[in-house]
């Protein structure tokens, strides 16, 4: 496993370069990765699985800046902003809109979808087709956007 691997050499480096906070993450994320393959009946996970497992933590840490910033507290969400570009290593770059868009346009004419009332059916299809390289978010607003111009 590829992100595995990658992820035991830069725990080393940083743990040898005395990295206080990629020693952290990198051991939570380890951690994480373990607690899913135990999830899993100690099977070892795949690729898109350990990049799921991490997404998800990402997503943990931007959910805590936000709410870091809302309770006045900036010097808490700046080390989860450090800590998301620690883990922004180990994940594949996210598709472009544009890229993204397209893809709804040929699942938009696939479908037949005449308008918002078909957000669920379209956004569940890219999502699919998308697994893993896009925001949820994003693909959601572009689908609204998208399926908003047919009328």
């Amino acid at each position: 496993m590829e992100v595995k691997k990658q992820l035991e050499s830069d725990f080393l480096q940083a743990f040898k370069g005395k990295n206080e906070l990629a020693v952290l993450v990198l051991r939570q994320i380890k951690t994480a990765l373990t607690n899913a393959e135990i999830a899993k009946n100690r099977q070892a996970l795949t690729e898109e699985e350990a990049i799921k497992v991490i997404k998800s933590e990402v997503k943990r840490r931007k959910d805590s800046a936000a709410l870091y910033i809302q309770g006045g507290r900036p010097e808490l969400a700046d080390k989860e902003n450090k800590e998301i570009e620690i883990l922004a290593k180990y994940l594949p770059a996210d598709l472009g809109e544009d890229v993204i868009i397209k893809k709804i346009a040929e699942i938009i004419s696939q479908t037949g979808a005449l308008g918002p009332p078909d957000t669920g059916k379209v956004m569940g299809l890219v999502m699919k087709a998308l697994a893993g390289q896009a925001d949820g978010n994003v693909v959601s607003r572009l689908v609204k956007e998208e399926l908003g111009k047919i009328k």
